[in-house]
């Protein structure tokens, strides 16, 4: 999907391209993806580092356009692992922006970038700068997501004896090794930028880069703890699983045990030889009595153990 806009108090949406405008594509066709390099001459290789998932966070410059690649959070509650990270483009040049994404997104939203105080897109640094910070707080946002997934899992794994929870805390631990190795990428890009000679630092703004950098490294700090603590979580954790596990082994075992033992006295009296209880009118009961008998004192046996 490809939408223009224009800074016009706020952004306007556009039906034909306008000088400092920005281009927003979206999980392009390939059409979509001809047309962007055919009308604006766009390098191909940067429209497919920018839908390459794998891409690092970095920068390039070819001809009149410079392009600036970062990694961005994104939920995805239908997949097997829902948060994920992917490659968000930005192509700059003397005329135009373009964004460029394999997925649609939260942070180059446009009806969302456009609430952020004092941003334009006609100040093309600080617009990159407006991403990076975006995508530093839904990184925040969604790691604080993780934390509360992380406490409902951890309650069932209490009480559980299988393995699914376990998988579930396995694919968490996955997010947050993408949050950690995305975070690490955009800090170097921030660094880049900043010491960079294709950016001229005196158009950015200073305290939003200061911003930039503090929630980055912020996020980054979460992701690392958040880690950590599922590492020793599922460690723990998996011993918890085989112990309930024990427990009900146990706890079958002496059910067995005990179900045994009228079975016990009922093979003794069952067999075809005298005892001499065979012509007694009660020899059947005495039998259920000695089975009830022997059964209810294995069970105060196994209790006083604490094995029942």
């Amino acid at each position: 999907m490809i939408r223009m806009w224009k800074q016009d108090k706020g952004l306007k949406e556009i039906t034909s391209f306008e000088r400092n405008c920005w281009i927003e594509v979206s999980n392009p066709t390939d059409e979509e993806i001809e047309m962007i390099k055919r009308d604006y001459r766009v390098p191909e290789d940067f429209i497919s580092d920018a839908l390459d998932v794998d891409e690092r966070s970095r920068t390039e410059l070819d001809g009149r356009w410079l392009l600036i690649i970062m990694r961005v959070p994104l939920y995805l509650p239908d997949e097997d692992i829902p948060y994920i990270t992917l490659p968000l483009g930005v192509m700059i040049s003397v005329n135009s922006i373009i964004t460029i994404c394999a997925h649609s997104n939260e942070v180059g939203n446009p009806d969302l970038l456009q609430r952020i105080k004092g941003f334009n897109i006609e100040n093309k640094h600080n617009f990159i700068l407006n991403l990076l910070f975006r995508s530093a707080t839904y990184y925040l946002r969604y790691l604080k997501d993780i934390n509360k997934l992380t406490s409902t899992i951890e309650d069932e794994l209490r009480r559980s004896t299988r393995n699914h929870e376990l998988i579930k805390l396995l694919k968490v631990e996955k997010s947050l090794v993408y949050f950690i190795t995305s975070l690490k990428s955009n800090e170097i890009l921030i660094a880049k930028l900043q010491n960079s000679k294709i950016v001229n630092v005196d158009l950015i703004d200073q305290g939003l880069l200061e911003d930039v950098i503090i929630e980055n490294r912020q996020a980054s700090e979460m992701a690392r703890i958040y880690s950590d603590i599922l590492s020793g979580l599922m460690d723990a954790f998996a011993s918890v699983i085989s112990n309930n596990l024990n427990v009900v082994m146990k706890q079958l075992t002496s059910i067995t045990i005990i179900l045994m033992i009228p079975t016990l006295v009922a093979s003794l009296f069952g067999m075809n030889v005298p005892n001499h209880w065979e012509n007694n009118h009660y020899g059947f009961l005495w039998a259920i009595l000695i089975s009830l008998g022997l059964a209810v004192v294995g069970v105060l046996f196994f209790r006083k153990r604490d094995m029942f």
